[in-house]
């Protein structure tokens, strides 16, 4: 077991599986909503131009 999370889309890597499979989501969802939010303003500005 290496204890870490990877979320591959994002490049995001967490060495701290203990916090999140105790609930701290946190850590792992805010930069996923980051990058989603980043993506659909890219995705407005192309509509726009």
């Amino acid at each position: 077991p290496q204890g870490r999370v990877t979320d591959h889309r994002i490049g995001l890597t967490l060495y701290s599986i203990d916090k999140v499979l105790n609930g701290d989501l946190d850590q792992l969802l805010d930069p996923i909503i980051a990058a989603d939010q980043a993506a659909k303003l890219a995705e407005l500005n192309k509509e726009v131009i």
